[in-house]
């Protein structure tokens, strides 16, 4: 299955990415992500402020504010394809975020294309918000096995992901994003129907430059530790190690929609050098009456 993320994930987003096999983990290409317009200094354009495409950024959805996140992932490697489809609800406040994340799976080695694993995601706006230079928003994702793991596109059983984004503004054209989450799935199974427990660990960095209210350029890092199911109650690990460089740009609405394409190219170093993929991300954001607490 696919190594690299998303979300982080959204879950996880997402986190951030598959591991080596779609039976070991649901990945943190399902991660929360967000895309809320804010006021440049000085500027007084709306600028971007979404996740980046691997890494969770520690924004919540504002209240009456939704977003849905369509992202793809291929690898040129493997020729697995990963599609993820999230829908980010605030809660009344910003202080809560509910979201849900659908995936769709392409196994290079499984002809077809079919359902993934599923991940109920909440967040707490913890500390700051998108206008605060320090943002820390810690996500807990229940993760259902919707996929077929014989098919290699779920783990098979249940698990619980928890992910700790923090967001950093430097000054008005630099942010970092940094990413701390463990995946635990008690029952995961094999192709073959083995089970055994895993336990998956994922760090991650993205720094954005803002290069204009409009446009950003992203370098991102992410590594994983994640299990894979041998035979019952025996696990293989392995370590993964990507650098991403990726762009993303806004189309903003006088109706308060904002659009928000991205590009981003992983490329595998060290443990993981020779993978290579391609990410497609596009997000729609805009107030909606229902999700507002008033």
């Amino acid at each position: 299955m696919l190594r690299f993320a998303a979300a982080s994930l959204f879950l996880l987003l997402t986190c951030l990415g598959l591991p080596s096999s779609c039976q070991s983990e649901s990945s943190t290409a399902f991660s929360g992500s967000r895309a809320i317009a804010e006021t440049t200094a000085g500027s007084g354009a709306e600028s971007i402020q979404d996740n980046s495409f691997l890494i969770e950024e520690a924004y919540n959805q504002e209240d009456g504010v939704v977003q849905h996140i369509s992202y793809l992932q291929h690898s040129f490697t493997s020729r697995d394809w990963l599609y993820t489809q999230t829908d980010e609800w605030p809660i009344r406040t910003i202080k809560h975020q509910l979201s849900l994340t659908m995936s769709g799976v392409r196994s290079g080695a499984v002809p077809g294309l079919g359902l993934g694993d599923t991940a109920i995601n909440y967040r707490y706006q913890l500390v700051g918000s998108g206008a605060a230079k320090l943002a820390i928003a810690p996500r807990i994702t229940m993760l259902a096995p919707t996929g077929n793991y014989r098919l290699s596109r779920g783990s098979g059983a249940f698990g619980l992901q928890t992910n700790l984004p923090i967001s950093v503004q430097h000054n008005a054209h630099f942010v970092t994003h940094w990413n701390a989450g463990v995946t635990w799935i008690p029952r995961a199974h094999s192709t073959t129907g083995e089970q055994a427990r895993v336990v998956n660990v994922n760090l991650g960095q993205s720094s954005v430059w803002l290069a204009s209210h409009r446009f950003n350029v992203i370098l991102e890092t992410l590594w994983t530790s994640t299990a894979e199911v041998l035979k019952t109650s025996n696990t293989a690990r392995r370590q993964d190690l990507f650098l991403s460089p990726g762009v993303r740009w806004a189309h903003n609405f006088p109706s308060g929609l904002q659009i928000v394409p991205g590009i981003g190219l992983p490329i595998g170093v060290g443990p993981s050098s020779g993978e290579k993929g391609l990410i497609f991300y596009l997000s729609f954001e805009h107030p909606w009456r229902i999700a507002h607490s008033r």
